[in-house]
C-alpha cells in the first residue's frame, strides 16, 4: 500500500475527497449489453469538480483510494494529468478499483449507467486516512453526498473532513447528489444528507433533490430549510430555467434567478451538476458576486450536457475568459 509521492504544491485552493472511477462510455445507442464498443473516460462527482477547478487554474487536492491495477493506474495518471495535487491517493494493491458502464442516448434524457464499485478501495477510505495538516492547507472543502455513502468508513471520514474545516473556520461547499442505491433506505439518505448539509457554507441542490430532502415544493423553500439550518448560501439548480440563489455573502443579502444558457442539443446529462458546481465555486472563491459566479456555474453546466463525457465539456480558464465569465 503506497501514497502519491508528495508534489511540490503551493497551499491548495480546494481539497476533495471521494471516488474515481473508470467510465466506459458507449459509442452507439441501445441497452448497454447490445454495445460492442466503449470509450474510456473518468467519472466520479468529487473528480469531476476537481477537473472543473483545475482547469480553471485552481490549486486542487484530492484524496481517495485507488486499486494498483490497469483502472486504477489509469485514473491517477489522468487525475495528475489535470494538475491535481494526488499526494493523498493510497494505492492498495489489495483492492480493486471502481468502475462503470454509461449508455449512450438520443433524446437528452438520462443515459443509463451501471456501477461496479461495491467494496472498492475508495470504499475503505476512513477517518485515519485524513492528513489533518494537509487538509487544513486548503482554503476550501468541497463535499458530496456520493463520498458518505460508499461504506460507514467514507461516511465518518467525510464527517471528520466537514469538522476539521468548520473547526478551522474555512469555507465548505455541498452537493446532495443523491445516490438511492447506495443507501439503505431513503430516509436514511435524507436524514444523513441534510445533517451533512448543515455543516456546509454553501448548499448546492438541484430542484428535485431540494423537494426530497427538505419537503419543499419551490426553490425559494429549499433554499430557507437550509438557510434556517446554518447554510450562508443556498444555490438551487433549475435545470433550463438556470439557478436561484439566497442568503448571505460578503456580509450582504442576496437573492435572485439566473436564466439558463440555450443548448440546442442535450447529448448526456451526467455531471452537469459537478461542472455547475465548479463554476459557482471558482466564482466566488475569486471574490465574484454570488449572480456572477452562479452565471458561471449555469455556463458550464450547459457546456457539460452538449459532450458525451462528464468531463469534456469543463472549460480552460482561456474558454471562460473569452466567454467573459
Amino acid at each position: 500500500m503506497t501514497s502519491v509521492p508528495q508534489q511540490a504544491n503551493a497551499a491548495l485552493d480546494v481539497v476533495t475527497f471521494g471516488e474515481a472511477m473508470m467510465l466506459l462510455v458507449a459509442d452507439t445507442p441501445g441497452a448497454i449489453e447490445d454495445v460492442h464498443t466503449f470509450h474510456k473516460r473518468t467519472a466520479g462527482a468529487e473528480t469531476n469538480v476537481a477537473i472543473g477547478l483545475s482547469r480553471l487554474g485552481l490549486r486542487v487536492g484530492w484524496a481517495s483510494r485507488l486499486g494498483t491495477d490497469s483502472m486504477g493506474r489509469y485514473l491517477l495518471a489522468a487525475m495528475q494529468g489535470e494538475g491535481i495535487d494526488c499526494s493523498h491517493v493510497i494505492c492498495d494493491a489489495t483492492q480493486r478499483t471502481g468502475f462503470q458502464f454509461k449508455g449512450r442516448v438520443m433524446d437528452g434524457s438520462d443515459p443509463p449507467v451501471e456501477y461496479h464499485r461495491k467494496g472498492s478501495a475508495a470504499s475503505q477510505l476512513g477517518p485515519d486516512d485524513i492528513d489533518v495538516p494537509w487538509l487544513q492547507s486548503a482554503r476550501h472543502l468541497h463535499a458530496t453526498g456520493v463520498f458518505p455513502a460508499l461504506s460507514a468508513q467514507t461516511l465518518a471520514a467525510a464527517r471528520k473532513t466537514l469538522d476539521t474545516m468548520r473547526a478551522a473556520g474555512r469555507t465548505i461547499s455541498f452537493d446532495p447528489n443523491l445516490r438511492p442505491t447506495l443507501w439503505a433506505t431513503p430516509d436514511l439518505m435524507r436524514d444523513t444528507l441534510n445533517d451533512l448539509a448543515r455543516h456546509a457554507d454553501w448548499v448546492l441542490p438541484g430542484l428535485a433533490e431540494g423537494e426530497f430532502l427538505t419537503g419543499q415544493t419551490t426553490a425559494q423553500g429549499v433554499a430557507r430549510f437550509y438557510l434556517d439550518r446554518g447554510a450562508k448560501l443556498v444555490v438551487v439548480k433549475l435545470g433550463a430555467d438556470g439557478a436561484y440563489y439566497e442568503g448571505v455573502h460578503a456580509g450582504r443579502g442576496v437573492c435572485g434567478q439566473v436564466a439558463g444558457f440555450p443548448v440546442e442539443t442535450v447529448v448526456d446529462t451526467v455531471g452537469a451538476g459537478d461542472g455547475f458546481a465548479a463554476g459557482v465555486i471558482s466564482g466566488l472563491l475569486e471574490g465574484l458576486p454570488v449572480a456572477d459566479a452562479v452565471r458561471r456555474g449555469t455556463w458550464i453546466g450547459a457546456r457539460a450536457v452538449q459532450v458525451l463525457g462528464d468531463t469534456e465539456g469543463l472549460p480552460t480558464r482561456t474558454q471562460l475568459d473569452a466567454a467573459g465569465l
